[in-house]
């Protein structure tokens, strides 16, 4: 493995985790993928079987990156793996709870666990909540309840003994409305210009990695997109 600079992207094959390969391939890093399917513009791919419990994912995904990192670490780890679900507390709770803890709190744990092991002291670790999980989401109270446990994640990884390395930066992004295709297609009459481009997070944690601009350790990054524009609003 070469000396460039080597970041990791879970969830990787989603339009957000494809804009933020594409752009640190264009700067010339390494870049590894985990998600369910290949992305082929990556240098290496960790397929997670969707089958396998939480703990077997783990396993498994940090057992192949011993074997693709040997003694190299990473210089950040972007948890940018998701989904959506709808729903109150009539129907299928339990259901859209799981699945939305799956794709959310599973991915990010095993993140964070990712980030112990393998990144480097100073490093990056990025994961993906929601602004909307800031107050009550009656309608879909499965993806706040994950994505809310997502931004405790993110304060418990920035506080002392945590157990990632020395320095490390932990930030969790906190969009409202991603600008990708799928959003398009079911959402066509929306106002796009208040929908956050994909680039923007991508060049954003491009910057982080390098140091520029950085939010305070631990910091629920807002994405606030009005007029075309995006503004970076941290709590603390």
């Amino acid at each position: 493995m070469s000396a460039a600079k080597k970041v990791l992207v879970y969830g990787g094959r989603g339009a957000l985790g494809s804009a933020c390969v594409s752009k640190f391939k264009e700067l010339n890093w390494w870049v590894g993928s985990i998600d369910l399917n290949a992305n082929d513009q990556a240098d290496a791919n960790i397929i997670v079987d969707k089958d396998a419990g939480w703990i077997d994912q783990e396993t498994l995904i940090l057992d192949q990156l011993q074997g693709l990192l040997n003694s190299n670490q990473l210089d950040a780890v972007i948890c940018v793996a998701g989904g959506w679900a709808g729903g109150n507390a009539e129907k299928d709770l339990a259901k859209n709870c799981e699945l939305m803890w799956k794709q959310s709190v599973w991915s990010s744990s095993i993140s964070a666990s990712i980030g112990s092991r393998f990144l480097k002291s100073g490093g990056l670790l990025t994961l993906t909540g929601a602004d909307t999980a800031l107050k009550g989401t009656p309608g879909m109270i499965g993806y706040g309840l994950a994505k809310a446990a997502v931004h405790q994640l993110t304060k418990s990884l920035a506080a002392p003994a945590s157990g990632l390395p020395e320095n490390s930066l932990v930030v969790s992004i906190l969009p409202i409305t991603l600008d990708t295709p799928m959003n398009r297609k079911w959402m066509p009459k929306a106002d796009f210009s208040t929908w956050t481009p994909l680039d923007f997070i991508a060049e954003t944690f491009a910057k982080w990695t390098d140091g520029d601009e950085r939010p305070k350790n631990g910091s629920l990054v807002r994405l606030v997109t009005k007029d075309n524009k995006t503004a970076l609003l941290a709590d603390i």
